[in-house]
């Protein structure tokens, strides 16, 4: 199925098969270049594909933006070790769902990229690590997969290239923390999901403690057309150092939500405005999350100008993130905006470190406190000093994922927060249009 009627401003290369008929079976997929680039990559050397995947200035889709290119160069290939592709697909970033509408819709295209994958650095096994709340959507992966191995895409000479690879499904139970990539290693090896020390880096001691490429789903499924029609055609997609296009996430208060590909760089302004269908019920942008729930929160006049890349966001000093746009109108109260956030990142701590798991707590204690009127103006300040001791201070990035956006709101909502030390609590919760992440 379709996550929303398509834009005419979309760039379609991920989704080019969506909207055909049964579009996640493999016949769809083989009638349609399906499988070709593997072809293709198979009669390449493995370092032609990672300089065709470094050509393209494909950044990582999960959040990070790494080079692809380079993370895949990384992979030590002359160890005697087993090499492991590992897909991160537990997407569960508030304010995110592009990955389930990739896989839901053409699978295959998923399952390629990890072949290619695997021939760049002469790994014969993967795994496809999906968040335990899609259920129906390990279902669809499952069922690619076991259509692969019956025709011949999976398993040994792989259509006669000698080329052997074996792919597997593994379930998350839930957690956000295994959306990072050490964390959802340990998941994955059937230990308790928390974030390893690094050094090293997955590249070199990864699943099982081999070495291992560890990419999310979007990333993945860009490959294939990387290889088909060349590195440098998919990098004239985009800017400079950011090459091809982005699914999407539309969420919040827009008119028409939804999951878009657009190309790299794409205006914010009009994104809001003709992709999105503008603010519902005519309401004026007050607040813009770029990438999800994580990142740092912009105004209405931050987003003047902006551009949907990891340039112009950082300049902006947030960040791309995953492509979960949240968009907040000017009926929202901004410190149970900040509330909602905290409530999510106090949940889904692992409680690793003292500083996440403590700070995430308190957090929510103060945003509770001062939401129902009995806050001081003191919390304001204690607000920022907590948030800010987060910062750096973990062994992964929830604690930053917790602290920054908070920081944000505190910062350029401060005005908000006064209101409700005056009397005047969440002045447009009459209106019931109350941002929900």
């Amino acid at each position: 199925m379709l996550f929303n009627e398509p834009s005419p401003l979309e760039t379609k290369v991920l989704t080019r098969r969506f909207g055909l008929p049964n579009s996640a079976s493999i016949d769809t997929y083989l009638a349609h270049e399906g499988y070709q680039a593997f072809l293709k990559a198979s009669k390449m050397t493995p370092d032609e594909i990672i300089g065709e995947v470094k050509t393209s200035n494909l950044r990582g889709r999960g959040g990070a933006g790494f080079p692809t290119g380079m993370k895949w160069s990384f992979v030590p290939r002359t160890s005697p070790k087993p090499k492991y592709i590992v897909v991160n697909g537990d997407e569960s970033e508030p304010g995110t769902c592009k990955d389930r509408v990739l896989i839901e819709n053409d699978p295959h295209q998923l399952i390629e990229g990890v072949l290619i994958a695997g021939l760049s650095v002469d790994a014969h096994a993967g795994y496809v690590y999906i968040r335990g709340e899609y259920r129906y959507i390990i279902e669809v992966m499952e069922k690619a997969i076991d259509e692969a191995y019956a025709k011949g895409w999976l398993g040994k000479n792989i259509q006669g290239t000698g080329f052997d690879f074996d792919l597997y499904v593994h379930t998350g139970a839930g957690a956000y923390e295994c959306g990072e990539e050490s964390a959802l290693l340990e998941s994955l090896e059937g230990k308790r999901g928390v974030p390893r020390i690094r050094p090293p880096f997955p590249a070199v001691v990864g699943a099982f403690q081999c070495p291992t490429i560890l990419n999310n789903v979007e990333t993945y499924c860009a490959v294939p057309a990387i290889i088909r029609d060349g590195g440098a055609a998919f990098a004239a997609l985009g800017i400079p150092k950011s090459g091809g296009t982005k699914m999407t996430c539309l969420t919040g208060h827009v008119n028409r939500p939804g999951v878009y590909e657009l190309k790299i760089g794409f205006p914010v302004k009009q994104m809001i405005e003709e992709v999105g269908g503008g603010i519902r019920n005519g309401r004026k942008l007050k607040a813009f999350i770029p990438g999800g729930s994580s990142c740092p929160v912009l105004t209405a006049e931050e987003v003047e100008g902006a551009t949907m890349d990891y340039d112009s966001m950082a300049s902006r000093k947030t960040m791309l993130g995953s492509g979960g746009v949240i968009i907040i109108d000017d009926q929202t109260c901004m410190v149970k905006a900040a509330l909602r956030i905290m409530r999510f990142y106090s949940h889904e701590s692992c409680g690793w470190c003292i500083p996440c798991r403590e700070g995430t707590t308190w957090l929510k204690k103060i945003l509770t406190r001062f939401h129902e009127g009995g806050g001081t103006r003191n919390d304001i300040v204690l607000i920022g000093d907590i948030a800010k001791n987060m910062l750096g201070r973990t062994f992964c990035p929830l604690g930053d994922a917790a602290a920054m956006p908070t920081l944000s709101i505190v910062e350029k909502f401060r005005h908000e927060f006064e209101d409700h030390l005056n009397g005047k609590p969440c002045p447009y919760e009459h209106s019931g249009t109350m941002v929900t992440v």
